[in-house]
């Protein structure tokens, strides 16, 4: 195969994983909405998308270190170069095009980051008001008797609280 094509393969496993990447952004950013809203109805669903999707982003990560470790061989480097590297030795036009696909990817992978981090927070935010929540039931019950005056009920009955909050 020649040089032109090994770098056609490649790049298209890089926009592939580029679109991959924002697919990702979006997804946590759906996350976040439930999230913040507050309706953690959808959260499981949403989760799973955003697995769904870095499963496939695994699987594009294989397909580009084999395509890159062709155009690394091509160009006389060691496999498991990086974007940068094979930037440097590419010929023209595609030193220009590895040089973009690789500030993508630092721009998008700092994004992902950025928004995965926030997501985490407000996970464990949920989490420990959930918890508060949980740790203020308690076996009595403030109520009012029969001439209007406070009157403690113990409650010996069970309680159900929904624990995925």
């Amino acid at each position: 195969m020649d040089q032109r094509a090994t770098l056609e393969q490649l790049s298209e496993v890089l926009w592939r994983e580029r679109h991959l990447l924002e697919l990702l952004l979006f997804k946590l950013e759906e996350e976040q909405l439930v999230l913040s809203s507050g309706r953690t109805r959808w959260l499981g669903h949403a989760t799973r998308e955003v697995e769904a999707v870095l499963d496939e982003i695994r699987t594009a990560e294989l397909g580009r270190a084999t395509e890159a470790d062709a155009v690394a061989r091509l160009l006389g480097l060691d496999p498991g170069a990086g974007l940068a590297e094979l930037a440097a030795h590419a010929p023209s036009p595609w030193d220009d095009l590895l040089r973009t696909h690789r500030d993508a990817f630092a721009s998008l992978t700092a994004e992902i980051s950025a928004l995965a981090d926030g997501n985490r927070e407000l996970l464990a935010v949920s989490h420990r008001a959930a918890q508060e929540t949980l740790m203020s039931l308690h076996d009595t019950v403030q109520t009012y008797d029969g001439q209007g005056q406070r009157a403690t009920v113990e409650t010996p009955h069970a309680r159900l609280v929904d624990r995925s909050i």
